[in-house]
């Protein structure tokens, strides 16, 4: 155990998922303060890389600050960020259908793109608690006549306090089965996302690891971008389900208070 923390504290980049890791909806997990702390008092690079598109950085940044945490907007990098960089190199200046929340919209405004529900190139879609069912008919119809469907992250599911919250591909999946047209995914696994996270920290790969609570986006990720990764059980993975997947993380540590205490 010792080793295995003595190995994790010695890289120089810490990529960070924050639900599950960070906090459970309004609430701060263990040792949390202690930790990014420790990674400001040793001068370690950090991102939270966040699949969750709903929040800006600004917003996230104001929800630590909320819970106790002071952490600078630059700190944070989520799906909807990445999204709307992808999408702007596949088509600068285009116009989008949007489903989601207000990160996710400021995102795609950033970087110059328009929002329409006539004739859009891209229907996006992305966590939010703003859905329902005429959204979803109008973008079927839009995907149906030629917009290419894009989801932010392919998270079935999220933790919240009181259990589990629906997530993109749950709400993509009604678009992708009435159309018969499968969505592109731009969040955690794709590799986009580590190899952004890498160029802002400005570390290579072998110095860096990633920390998440999610087998299927964050491990994956890690390991499909060759970054070594500690799976944290403070969010939706327990020990009993990491052989219910044909790889393994190379850590597993109850939660980020392994690292400080």
């Amino acid at each position: 155990m010792e080793n295995i923390v003595e190995s994790i504290r010695n890289k120089e980049g810490f990529i960070i998922d924050m639900d599950g890791v960070i906090y459970h909806g309004n609430k701060i997990l263990p040792g949390v303060i202690d930790f990014l702390n420790w990674l400001e008092d040793s001068g370690k690079k950090y991102l939270f890389l966040t699949n969750s598109p709903e929040r800006t950085p600004k917003e996230l940044h104001e929800k630590l600050k909320r819970l106790g945490i002071n952490v600078g907007e630059e700190h944070f990098y989520t799906s909807a960020l990445a999204t709307a960089s992808f999408l702007s190199s596949q088509m600068p200046n285009g116009s989008a259908y949007i489903i989601g929340d207000a990160g996710l919209i400021h995102a795609m405004y950033s970087v110059g793109y328009s929002v329409n529900n006539v004739n859009p190139d891209y229907v996006v879609v992305g966590d939010t608690h703003s859905y329902n069912f005429e959204k979803v008919e109008l973008a079927v119809n839009l995907v149906i006549r030629g917009a290419k469907l894009i989801g932010t992250n392919p998270d079935v599911s999220g933790p919240v306090e009181n259990g589990i919250t629906p997530s993109t591909k749950a709400l993509i999946a009604p678009i992708e089965i009435a159309t018969g047209k499968k969505a592109y995914y731009v969040g955690k696994p794709n590799p986009l996302m580590m190899r952004i996270a890498l160029k802002k920290l400005g570390v290579k790969r072998e110095n860096a690891i990633v920390i998440g609570d999610r087998m299927d986006t964050d491990v994956r990720c890690g390991l499909e971008s060759e970054l070594e990764t500690l799976l944290v059980l403070s969010g939706i993975t327990a020990v009993s389900d990491i052989d219910n997947f044909p790889y393994r993380p190379h850590f597993v540590l109850n939660g980020v208070i392994d690292l400080v205490k």
